[in-house]
């Protein structure tokens, strides 16, 4: 189920960038895929743009990349970030402030998928909930008042995932010791993300703050977010998709997020990606938000338990 297209029958496409000079994005894994071409799509408005990334040579490789794209005085940086432990982000946050001062847009775009098996973060966390949700929701704590500040956004890139699996949060067994399911727990992971977005909405509302949330999914596009991590089943599947067609470019799967990144006129509680058959690709535009993603006491639930795993409390 669709909205009707706000931007028209093709969707909104990088046509509908103007110039973004002085405006500074941040993006979490952005030395690939999704990221990297959000990276190159803002870059070739103007922008600067900060990686944050955990391999550092491939974060200078990407670079080189771009600058070779759009010339050395293209304004492309990286921070060394691990979203899997909650220390490298409180040093990689740090360090963003001592060197950005103004936040157009935080890029929660940073993941990992279909872990076969069960495997846990530095901090004790099952993998998958930890890096997508947890580690972006320290990231937006830390940076929120630079944000503010800067009346930005917060942009979270969420997964047609999330419908697949409880369609709830485990509260019970968070790291999934009893009945651990890759694709069930990945599901978990980016329904807690997108229910992160709306309860920080809400927070934000209730403090008469300046920061617009977004929530957005790239469809099915050909990034390297599959892995070797994943099951030998899910990387053949997958394969298959992409052979047949069905997964668009990465180029594509970044459009939705570069649109909640700069677009005016966008509603807030709302859900934009691809919008054609399964929103696996077509015109981007708003998609359905389904009614259980927006469970306030499971939304309130999650934020406590959020910043008890995190131990950090929001100022909000």
């Amino acid at each position: 189920m669709t909205q009707q297209n706000q931007f028209g029958p093709k969707g909104w496409t990088p046509d509908l960038l103007t110039s973004l000079t002085s405006k500074t994005y941040l993006i979490t894994g952005a030395n690939t895929g999704a990221g990297f071409q959000a990276s190159r799509l803002l870059l070739s408005k103007g922008a600067s743009v900060v990686m944050l990334n955990r391999n550092p040579s491939k974060s200078q490789s990407a670079i080189n990349e771009l600058k070779s794209e759009f010339g050395q005085q293209a304004n492309v940086s990286y921070v060394s970030m691990d979203l899997a432990v909650l220390t490298s982000i409180r040093t990689a946050a740090n360090e963003i402030l001592s060197k950005v001062p103004i936040i157009y847009a935080l890029i929660c775009n940073g993941a990992i998928a279909q872990v076969a098996q069960q495997s846990f973060t530095k901090d004790g966390f099952e993998s998958q909930l930890g890096v997508n949700h947890y580690g972006h929701f320290l990231l937006s704590g830390l940076l929120f008042e630079r944000i503010e500040a800067s009346q930005g956004r917060i942009v979270v890139v969420a997964s047609e995932g999330h419908k697949l699996g409880l369609k709830t949060i485990q509260f019970n067994d968070m790291n999934w010791d009893k009945n651990y399911h890759p694709n069930k727990v990945y599901s978990q992971s980016k329904l807690a993300q997108m229910m992160f977005a709306y309860e920080l909405q809400d927070k934000i509302n209730a403090a008469g703050k300046h920061v617009e949330v977004y929530v957005c999914h790239p469809g099915a596009s050909n990034t390297s977010l599959i892995r070797e991590s994943a099951s030998l089943a899910t990387r053949l599947s997958w394969s298959l998709m992409v052979k047949l067609g069905l997964a668009q470019t990465a180029e594509k799967g970044a459009y939705p997020e570069v649109m909640c990144a700069t677009q005016t006129g966008l509603t807030q509680r709302a859900y934009y990606g691809p919008t054609g058959v399964m929103n696996f690709g077509g015109p981007v535009g708003e998609c359905h938000l389904a009614p259980f993603v927006l469970e306030k006491n499971t939304l309130t639930r999650l934020w406590a338990l959020s910043e008890q795993q995190t131990a950090f409390n929001w100022s909000i």
